[in-house]
């Protein structure tokens, strides 16, 4: 898609200034003596690198921790409060540093080696849960204290999510593996967001919110031993370092000046916007509408987090980066309509069956983003490029959690819901009706860089 020349995001004029960087099985699509999109034996193929393995298994616990304290976090503010706008607002001092943060933190990401910066974000983030769990168990713990433990949490997560998703490319071993390893860490994240919010569910009712919190902060041990395990090359040197607004204006020259880049971007900060409030306000459909407790919550994320691994493993068992734009356009608009069943839904079973649509459609929305952007992106830009999905995915979320409260407050939050879905359904018309150009941009700058040979229509993305 992008030239790696000066940055610039325009078709190269040189293919040898724009060296390939991701296959992922594209012959597979063109050679039918190859296998097809829908093999098995391709689903856990990035696990074949051994840095990648770890960091598979130490995360995939620490993420049970980390979902067990987002459903705490949430059934706690509304216990103590009863209030939508209160949960809004937690939600939005837990993501409101995304925003503010990301970029700079893009560029320390490239700067500095990212494997010691996951080793620090894990461990500021298991001395955060371990403050929770202090105050909580102490019977100490008010929400403005839960507000501003969410908002360091959101600090720490500002730096570690663009170095997490940059790092992605250093623990893998066959960079045709790329985009696996990313459907493999959504699948990761969305196998804990199953198990997890159960798992609290049990434990809020038996003893307490507490001491999901404490699991928690002792779940990160998990994660930082494999990355202490890990045997990682040093960083390539860097040329000297520049002003950091000429590396933030250079960053963002590089997204602007590519029009399908900014049209993902763009499109997925939509949907994070209207459409992802809806985990906040999930407590409320719980106990106010559903009529249930703890585990009616721990049900319906549950439902979300099948949904999402389902779309995940999906994505993961796909050989090619073709055809991901039309999965964007699909995810989106099942996205749109779970919510709009949610809102609708006045029984479990089908409250159920709608999150889980709804989780499905986002995580293939994406998970799918991720990988075209990981695809193009230039190595000395990648933290930055990573940040800018970061904003997009969960910058821009706290003002849809912060919105969505307060019409919560007043509307109800079956109706706030239902107009989320409403509007990512007409994301989902505008993107697709700007597809054929994109795919028509596309299409030679994938030539031009190697990554595809002249290819029918048929296989664009």
């Amino acid at each position: 898609m992008v030239c790696r020349s000066g940055g610039s995001a325009k078709v190269a004029d040189d293919a040898v200034s724009c060296t390939p960087h991701f296959r992922m099985g594209i012959d597979s699509r063109l050679n039918p003596d190859k296998p097809n999109a829908g093999s098995w034996h391709l689903l856990m193929r990035a696990l074949r690198s051994r840095n990648y393995r770890l960091f598979f298994e130490g995360q995939i616990v620490s993420l049970i921790g980390t979902w067990m304290t987002r459903v705490a976090t949430s059934w706690l503010v509304y216990r103590l409060t009863g209030s939508a706008f209160l949960l809004g607002l937690t939600g939005f001092a837990g993501q409101i540093p995304m925003f503010f943060l990301t970029p700079f933190a893009g560029v320390w990401v490239d700067r500095w080696d990212r494997h010691r910066t996951l080793v620090v974000t894990q461990i500021l983030s298991m001395l955060q849960s371990f403050a929770l769990a202090v105050l909580a168990l102490g019977n100490m713990i008010t929400v403005w204290e839960i507000i501003l433990l969410v908002m360091l949490q959101g600090a720490i997560n500002a730096f570690d999510m663009p170095a997490r998703q940059s790092f992605v490319v250093q623990m893998i071993e066959r960079r045709e593996d790329l985009g696996n390893a990313i459907a493999l860490n959504s699948s990761m994240v969305n196998s804990a967001r199953l198990i997890g919010p159960a798992i609290a569910g049990v434990v809020i009712a038996a003893v307490g919110e507490g001491y999901c919190f404490l699991i928690d902060a002792f779940s990160y041990m998990a994660v930082i031993a494999s990355l202490l395990a890990m045997q990682v090359a040093p960083p390539r040197a860097r040329g000297e370092y520049r002003r950091l607004t000429s590396e933030l204006s250079e960053g963002w020259r590089y997204v602007k000046e590519s029009t399908p880049i900014r049209s993902v971007l763009l499109f997925l900060a939509l949907v994070s916007l209207v459409g992802m409030p809806y985990t906040v306000l999930m407590p409320i459909f719980a106990r106010t509408i559903l009529h249930g407790g703890a585990h009616v919550l721990g049900f319906l994320m549950a439902a979300a987090g099948l949904g999402a691994l389902t779309g995940a493993v999906t994505l993961a068992m796909r050989p090619s980066v073709l055809g991901l734009g039309r999965v964007i356009v699909w995810s989106a608009s099942l996205f749109g309509a779970g919510l709009i069943g949610l809102g609708l839904s006045r029984t479990l079973w089908l409250s159920l069956l709608a999150v889980a649509a709804a989780g499905f459609g986002m995580m293939r929305h994406m998970a799918s983003t991720n990988t075209i952007l990981q695809t193009i992106v230039a190595e000395d830009k990648r933290g930055r490029m990573m940040a800018y999905y970061s904003m997009a995915f969960q910058g821009v979320a706290p003002f849809g959690s912060l919105g969505a409260g307060a019409i919560a407050a007043s509307a109800g939050a079956p109706w706030t819901i239902i107009g989320g879905g409403a509007l990512c359904l007409g994301g989902a018309a505008w993107f697709a009706s700007r597809l054929p150009h994109l795919r028509r941009m596309v299409r030679p700058i994938y030539v031009e860089l190697g990554i595809l040979p002249s290819v029918p229509p048929s296989l664009e993305p």
